[in-house]
């Protein structure tokens, strides 16, 4: 908080320059203001609640800087920023900061307002009150004391939050007359003043220009849609208009799904019913062409992820239609379980589709590695791409294979298994080509030669069988570059092991010998052995080890079954001779 408190004061204070004119008049460089204040204060994530906050602070600073405070704690007494009272531009500051905060808490509201209807309400409410407060800038800003180019900012921003206003509640006309209007006045403001902010001026047209052909499409413009699918590929309309332009697309594809009834695919012609499987195939030839123009990887990859989001989609709309028409086949009697259904063919052509544009998008990744891992590394302490990354890539690529190869309907395929198991060599053997690279880097050469060996067994059964299925071969890599490459690498790898042995023979004999035999069990034997003076040397053998020693004898008595024992008779009658004398002698204890 501290931190965040500090940077509002830099901005605070480097806004105080921008609100200066040099001829003397008063000036506010709105757009450059409110753009380093959204990036600075949580627009660069999307947080239009933190920025709220930021504006709620700024204007209590201002109004305490400018003594413009509402009363006090018991009371409120109102205020209005008049023509009369504006001898500072931090009074116009003051009013583009309430008209930024009601702007922010709409948008708030408009990202809440997916999951709770109600709130579009207050969303309305909040775009309104945001536009009065840049009218009243406006006008403000008609005084004499205010330069040129601060008026005509000043319009621009009112044109653009009234457009934003007349968006929302659908009114194309007036929205696109607005946008066009802002849009005017920022080219002309580009084309007047320095580079730097030119560049801001192009970047908001660049922000209404989707807006601008959005509202053309709706007033009935068919050539709208075009341009606003080429904004698409070139990864504008963000935002707000994302979401709008997405619905702008399904809504055309549903239009033109009534007259679509069946689609062919492997020799068999599958009727679809299910209009979510319609709108999709549909689509999916305009989806395609959009992934190969992409300008840039980043719109590539966001591409491929709505193709695979829309046909998960469609594959749980068909699986839930999967389960319904098992429940009646199991009611009926004259079931025939044998074949494949059209709903099941459905089913594993979606699924076709699902795992091929996987192995696409990863392919696609995989070729941006490749290329960053050819490129020299510009900071050695920051983690480049490792060939343990494209691995990964290599064997989702092959699990995806493997599950085209069990799709319900294609076992008896030949030809289909035989282009799936094609693709599985080529891609193994781009899997261990990478495998052997990591050896490489670990210094592990003989491990890496066995791969490379592999890598061009792989590469020789792919040419010998892809004689009798070049169409399968089109949109796989090229085998003949990796074998040139592969050769390539064989021969700097025999050159960096031979580089490694002589390096390795330079070390004297006595320090490779690892041996663990004590001190005192090789004094005959001289060995440089540097453990002997560490910490921990190997002098003797502890705890010794156990030695066999004697047992101790055990005794038998064998003799004792031999032995005579000298008679007792005499002892025996002397103790019976007692009688009664000794009877009464025993019982009184007279004879012991």
């Amino acid at each position: 908080m501290a931190a965040d408190k500090q940077s509002e004061a830099k901005v605070s204070s480097m806004d105080e320059n921008k609100e200066n004119s040099p001829d003397g008049g008063l000036g506010l460089e709105i757009l450059q203001i409110i753009k380093e204040s959204q990036q600075q204060h949580g627009l660069r994530h999307g947080d239009y609640q933190r920025y709220r906050g930021y504006c709620s602070r700024r204007l209590r600073r201002l109004r305490k800087t400018l003594g413009f405070k509402m009363g006090n704690r018991h009371k409120f007494i109102g205020k209005k920023v008049t023509v009369e009272i504006l001898t500072d531009s931090r009074y116009l500051l003051l009013v583009l900061m309430e008209a930024e905060r009601a702007w922010s808490y709409a948008m708030q509201l408009k990202q809440e307002a997916n999951t709770e209807p109600r709130k579009r309400f207050h969303l309305l409410a909040r775009l309104r009150k945001a536009a009065k407060h840049s009218e009243k800038l406006e006008k403000l800003c008609e005084s004499p004391r205010v330069d040129a180019k601060t008026k005509l900012e000043a319009q621009a921003y009112t044109a653009y939050l009234s457009g934003m206003v007349e968006f929302e509640l659908q009114e194309w006309k007036r929205a696109m007359e607005a946008f066009n209007k802002c849009k005017t006045i920022y080219e002309k403001l580009a084309s007047a003043f320095t580079e730097e902010l030119a560049v801001l001026y192009r970047q908001r047209v660049d922000e209404i220009s989707p807006n601008i052909r959005y509202c053309a499409y709706n007033i009935g413009d068919q050539n709208a849609i075009n341009d606003l699918m080429q904004m698409r590929l070139t990864g504008g309309g963000g935002g707000m208009m994302a979401e709008k332009l997405e619905a702008l697309i399904t809504q055309a594809r549903t239009k033109q799904a009534a007259t679509m009834s069946e689609v062919e695919w492997r020799g068999r012609a599958v009727p679809v019913k299910i209009d979510k499987a319609r709108i999709f195939l549909l689509g999916l030839a305009d989806n395609e062409a959009a992934i190969a123009q992409a300008a840039n990887e980043e719109t590539k990859e966001h591409l491929y992820e709505t193709l695979l989001a829309e046909c998960r989609d469609t594959i749980q709309a068909v699986k839930e239609e999967l389960k319904n028409e098992a429940k009646q086949r199991e009611r009926s009697s004259d079931a025939d379980n044998g074949k494949v259904s059209n709903l099941q063919f459905l089913h594993s052509y979606l699924t076709y589709i699902k795992l091929c544009t996987l192995v696409k998008r990863n392919e696609s990744m995989a070729h941006t590695l490749q290329a960053k891992l050819k490129e020299p590394e510009a900071d050695e302490n920051k983690r480049g791409p490792r060939p343990q990354d494209l691995i990964r890539l290599y064997d989702i690529i092959l699990q995806s294979l493997a599950e085209l190869s069990t799709l319900q309907g294609l076992e008896d395929d030949h030809t289909f298994q035989k282009e799936v198991s094609l693709k599985t060599l080529v891609y193994k053997a781009y899997r261990c080509f990478f495998i052997a690279q990591s050896y490489v880097l670990v210094k592990k050469w003989s491990e890496a030669l066995v791969l490379y060996e592999r890598v061009l067994k792989y590469a020789k059964e792919v040419q010998s069988k892809a004689k009798s299925l070049n169409n399968s071969l089109k949109e796989l890599p090229d085998v003949q570059e990796l074998i040139a490459e592969v050769n390539a690498e064989k021969y700097s790898l025999q050159a960096a092991a031979i580089l490694d042995t002589d390096e390795t023979a330079e070390v004297p004999s006595q320090q490779q010998v690892k041996d663990n035999t004590p001190l005192c069990e090789r004094l005959e034997t001289f060995r440089f052995d540097p453990t002997l003076v560490g910490k921990q040397p190997n002098l003797v053998q502890f705890p010794p080890d156990f030695q066999p020693i004697p047992c101790k004898p055990l005794f038998f008595d064998l003799a004792l079954n031999h032995v005579a024992f000298p008679p007792l008779d005499e002892k025996v009658e002397q103790k019976g001779k007692g009688g009664l004398t000794g009877y009464i002698k025993g019982i009184f204890g007279f004879g012991s």
